[in-house]
């Protein structure tokens, strides 16, 4: 059983910047991969972002690339939101596998899910 305990959302003007923490308690193996996924009001869960264990690999959603970066310190994920814009608004839930695989852009694919905080981009 693993826990995943996210923090760090809130309330942000367009352009501005926010970062995301979730640590990881529980049973966790040495694959273990952690990530982000969002859902905006009456929208599908959207995956964001992943990386590996040791932080060396990741992957990120068309929508966030080369504004979002996500890292790794043994048990705890980060997302570093910076540039953000209105459609960035959401719940964002840090989620978790047991390995790295082709298909971590399928939010179905991860086991283990956080309460999930809000963000919210505001002009």
């Amino acid at each position: 059983q693993v826990s995943l305990v996210e923090s760090g959302g809130g309330l942000v003007q367009t352009g501005g910047s926010l970062r995301l923490s979730c640590t990881a308690s529980g049973r966790t193996s040495s694959t273990y991969v952690m990530g982000w996924v969002r859902q905006a009001p009456g929208k599908e869960r959207e995956f964001v972002a992943a990386t590996t264990s040791t932080g060396r690999s990741t992957q990120y959603g068309n929508s966030v690339k080369g504004r979002f970066t996500v890292s790794r310190d043994k048990n705890t994920v980060y997302l570093e939101m910076n540039s953000l814009k209105s459609e960035d608004t959401a719940v964002y839930y840090c989620v978790g596998k047991g390995t790295w695989s082709i298909i971590n852009y399928l939010p179905n694919q991860y086991n283990d899910w956080g309460q999930g905080t809000q963000v919210t981009v505001s002009s």
